[in-house]
């Protein structure tokens, strides 16, 4: 375990070197980093940022262990949440988005059933992140037991470590999955079609997935992470974020 944290720090200590900030960023959010990356650029050309995606469970762990990030972008407020209690940020996490959940299939579905299409025989495998580490997972998880259909399904799921992975499952393998709605919004997903393919899973069968930033402890005499920090709390963030599948948070 020693050695993979070493592994870890060295590599990402080598970012330092190219980059001002680096910034942990929950894998869902993937496709909006590149607009969110040339607004923040427009305001502040000189400073360079290097983002690591992955789940929000293993960045938060990362983060726990010394990865040397400035800022953290979840995809809940519980993480760095248990950050800041740990004395390892700046502030309490202040949400910067608030994701979605949708059904997405390769094939047609009849989305008119709503969660209970998980039910039909002809589904047997339906992909979902790990509620351990990915918030989506939770998310997913929360959604099934509150239909109360877990125990009929629950030898259908197939568990990916992050969201991103969640949609290689769900694309590649699987009969259906519980997927962020921002992913639909890739160049390569516009195929899919709403009400055909895929169909936001009812808000009520979930808490709302407000998505927290916080700066972290060691970021906090740099300028550069500070402005980053304000600047997904903007209007014009907001905005990108909602393009791409968020509610206003």
């Amino acid at each position: 375990m020693l050695k993979r944290i070493i592994f870890i720090y060295c590599i990402l200590t080598n970012y330092l070197i190219a980059s001002d900030i680096i910034v942990a960023v929950a894998s869902n959010v993937s496709y909006a980093i590149d607009d969110l990356e040339k607004e923040f650029n427009k305001l502040h050309p000189e400073i360079n940022i290097k983002f690591i995606l992955g789940s929000s469970g293993k960045l938060s762990a990362q983060i726990v262990h010394g990865a040397p990030y400035q800022l953290f972008m979840s995809a809940n407020m519980k993480l760095p949440k248990a950050l800041y209690d740990r004395g390892l940020t700046t502030a309490k996490p202040v949400v910067y988005a608030q994701g979605m959940l949708c059904y997405l299939s390769n094939t047609q579905q009849d989305f008119s059933q709503g969660i209970r299409l998980l039910l039909d025989e002809d589904i047997k495998t339906i992909a979902i992140a790990n509620p351990k580490t990915a918030p989506y997972g939770e998310a997913t998880l929360e959604a099934i037991l509150s239909a109360g259909i877990y125990n009929k399904i629950k030898h259908k799921l197939v568990y990916a470590e992050s969201i991103s992975q969640t949609l290689s499952y769900t694309i590649n393998a699987t009969d259906i999955g519980f997927i962020a709605k921002s992913l639909l919004y890739s160049p390569k997903m516009l195929h899919y079609k709403k009400g055909i393919h895929y169909l936001d899973v009812d808000i009520k069968l979930y808490r709302p997935i407000n998505q927290g930033i916080v700066l972290l402890k060691q970021a906090q005499a740099n300028s550069d992470a500070k402005a980053f920090y304000l600047f997904m709390q903007s209007k014009k963030a907001k905005q990108i974020l909602t393009s791409y599948g968020y509610l206003a948070s």
